[in-house]
Formats: structure tokens, C-alpha cells, sequence
């Protein structure tokens, strides 16, 4: 028996998909090897031997291309924050901690460029409505992280103060973990940067712990 028209509509599909994929993780690749100025929607197509015609069935511009970088990063990063949030909920208190803390330190130099892509496309009007999109998974994932430090304040685990005092505390020390993997004489003497980022995710899993305080807030 042949193929069923279905089939080969589905098939046609995945390989839609898998190309586009493919556009994505070769300029992310060169993105971070060359930094974003650098890369062209030209090179994209010669490094993935995808037609650079065929890149723009895909993506309208470069700008599109970079903001689908950033908006899979973010709903990773939401993803791991909700299994995080279950296993929170199931007994580990520290489990959404560590999920964030592994989701920004898996890999920093993608890590790093989501943040620069972030600040090269602001206020640009032809991805608006792709950047309203990854600022919506955003204040979806604060709210979620709120609503669970409340529920561990109350719990008495963590430090009663403003929930929104722990998810910047781990914010701002997981922005620290990521620059210092780039910073040129700060961390020269560190041969395992593995073995740093646990270290870092260990503190930030016990920093907002109850009774860190000391004296009137």
C-alpha cells in the first residue's frame, strides 16, 4: 500500500519542522561563536546548507529568528519552573529553586545571549507581538514563583518578607553565576566551572531560608 495523503501531510510537516529547528540551533551556534552582529541570515544558510530563500519561509528577517531564540528559552525555563513547582508542592522546598537555578546555569553563554538578544530587540516594532508573547510566559512564571513563596513564608521555611525579595535574590545571584563564567581575571583560577555553578545553585537553594536574618528588617 502507498502512502496515505495524511501521512505525507504529516510528513511534510515534521520535515517543515525539523527545518526550522535546524535554522534555529545553527544560528544560535553562531550567535554565541560569533556574536549577534556578526551572523547573517546568509551565513545561517550556509552553515545549515538550508537556501537562504528557504530561511525566509520560515522567518521574515533575522529579528524573528533571534526573538524565536529567546521565546524557546523562556518557556524552557517556565517548564522547569513548573516541575519544579510539583515537586515543591510534594514535599521538597527547595526543588523550585533548583529548578531555576539549573535552568539559567545549564548553559551561560546561552544564557548570556538570550539577555543581549533581549536588549538588541527591544523596541523593535516588526517582533512587538513575539516580544509581548515572551513577556507573557514571564509575568506567568513571576506569578507562579509568587504565588509558592507565599506558600513557603507561610510554611515557615522561608524569611517573611515581600516574596519578591526572594526570586530577585535568586535572580541576582544567578546573573552573578553567569557573568563570572565570562569575566576575564575573576574566576582565571576556577578549573571546574561545573563544579562552581553547583556550588552556587547549592547556596541559592538555602539563601531565603528562615532565620538568615539577623536584627529588625
Amino acid at each position: 500500500m502507498g502512502i496515505s495523503s495524511t501521512e505525507k501531510i504529516r510528513q511534510k510537516k515534521q520535515r517543515f519542522l525539523d527545518r526550522e529547528q535546524l535554522i534555529i540551533d545553527t544560528a544560535l551556534a553562531l550567535m554565541i561563536d560569533k556574536g549577534i552582529e556578526r551572523v547573517t541570515v546568509a551565513e545561517i544558510a550556509r552553515q545549515s546548507g538550508i537556501g537562504k530563500g528557504t530561511i525566509y519561509k520560515h522567518f521574515e528577517s533575522k529579528s524573528e529568528i533571534m526573538m524565536r531564540i529567546m521565546i524557546d528559552y523562556e518557556k524552557s525555563t517556565a517548564a522547569n519552573l513548573q516541575g519544579g513547582i510539583r515537586a515543591t508542592d510534594n514535599g521538597n522546598p527547595g526543588a523550585v529553586v533548583k529548578a531555576y537555578f539549573e535552568s539559567r546555569l545549564a548553559n551561560p553563554a546561552l544564557d548570556r545571549l538570550v539577555q543581549q538578544l533581549e536588549i538588541r530587540l527591544q523596541g523593535e516594532p516588526s517582533v512587538a507581538s513575539q516580544m509581548e508573547e515572551l513577556l507573557e510566559i514571564r509575568r506567568a512564571s513571576v506569578a507562579d514563583l509568587s504565588n509558592m513563596v507565599k506558600k513557603l513564608i507561610d510554611a515557615g521555611i522561608l524569611e517573611d518578607v515581600p516574596p519578591h525579595y526572594h526570586y530577585l535574590a535568586c535572580w541576582a545571584l544567578a546573573q552573578g553565576a553567569v557573568d563570572v563564567c565570562f569575566n576575564r581575571g575573576l574566576a582565571d583560577d576556577c578549573e571546574d566551572r561545573e563544579d562552581l555553578l553547583r556550588f552556587i545553585t547549592n547556596i541559592g537553594v538555602t539563601m531565603g531560608n528562615r532565620g538568615q536574618l539577623r536584627g529588625p528588617r
